[in-house]
C-alpha cells in the first residue's frame, strides 16, 4: 500500500474516530506533516504496553494491507513468527485486556496500520471479571463496527473464547457469549467467527489439559499449533 494512501486513509480514521467519540483514553488528532502516525494519548494500566507499541510503529511503520492480531494475552504470547513463518503478521496483543480495551485504542492497535484482516481474540477476561455474555457480546458487535465504519473491506476474525481449567467454572458464560458473537457474525458479512473452543474439548468434556500452560488458563505450545491450523484456512 503506497504511503500517501495509508496516510489519507489514516486522516479518514481520525476523523470518524473524533466524531463518533472513540473512547476515554485516547486523543487522536491530525496529523502532523511528515508524520506517519498522528500524535496519541495513552494512559491506564497497559500504558508502558501500549506506549511500546506506538514507538515501534513509528520507528519502523508497518506497511499497510497485513494482518493484525489484537486481543488478550493468548494474542500477547502468541509467537507469530514462529507459527506463521515469513508472514510478516502485526501482534498487538496486550494481556489482561478486554474487548472494550481494544475498543478504545482501536485507531492505536488497528487502524493506523490499515490491515485487509484483523484476528481478535478477547472475552475470556470480560467473564472473569463479571461481564455478562449479553456485554461481551454487545462489545464485539462496537469493536466489528467501529472497525467497519472506517475500514469497511477489512475481514474480521473472531476466536472463540477458549475452555480452560482454571475458568471452567465459568464455562457455561463463556459458551452462552461465543453463540451471542456466533449469531452476530452470521449476519455481519464483514465479521467471521473461528471455533477454536470445540477442537479444545476432549472426550470426557473437559478442557484438554495438553493444549494448556501449566496455570490452566493461556496457551502451551501445542495449543497454539492446535490454533494456527484451524486459523491459516481463513487467513489466505
Amino acid at each position: 500500500m503506497q504511503r500517501g494512501f495509508h496516510r489519507r486513509l489514516l486522516a479518514l480514521a481520525v476523523s470518524m474516530l473524533a466524531a463518533a467519540g472513540c473512547g476515554d483514553n485516547t486523543s487522536p488528532v491530525a496529523p502532523s506533516p511528515g508524520e506517519p502516525y498522528p500524535p496519541v494519548v495513552i494512559s491506564g494500566p497497559w500504558a508502558e504496553e501500549l506506549s511500546r507499541f506506538d514507538r515501534e510503529d513509528r520507528a519502523d511503520p508497518p506497511p499497510g494491507g497485513g494482518i493484525v492480531f489484537v486481543g488478550s494475552s493468548s494474542i500477547r504470547f502468541w509467537d507469530l513468527n514462529a507459527y506463521f513463518p515469513g508472514r510478516g503478521y502485526l501482534n498487538r496483543g496486550f494481556g489482561g485486556s478486554q474487548i472494550a480495551d481494544s475498543i478504545a485504542y482501536l485507531d492505536l492497535l488497528v487502524l493506523r496500520h490499515a490491515p485487509r484482516t484483523v484476528v481478535l481474540y478477547a472475552g475470556d477476561n470480560d467473564i472473569a471479571f463479571g461481564k455478562s455474555p449479553e456485554q461481551v457480546a454487545a462489545d464485539f458487535a462496537t469493536f466489528a463496527r467501529d472497525l467497519h465504519a472506517v475500514l469497511p473491506a477489512t475481514r474480521l476474525l473472531f476466536l472463540a473464547i477458549k475452555p480452560s481449567i482454571a475458568r471452567w467454572h465459568l464455562i457455561g458464560e463463556m459458551r452462552d457469549a461465543n453463540a451471542r458473537i456466533r449469531a452476530f457474525c452470521e449476519t455481519d458479512g464483514g465479521s467471521t467467527y473461528v471455533d477454536v473452543h470445540a477442537p479444545m474439548i476432549g472426550e470426557d468434556g473437559m478442557p484438554r489439559p495438553e493444549l494448556l500452560a501449566s496455570d490452566g488458563l493461556h496457551l502451551s505450545p501445542a495449543g497454539y499449533a492446535l490454533w494456527t491450523r484451524i486459523l491459516e484456512p481463513f487467513l489466505d
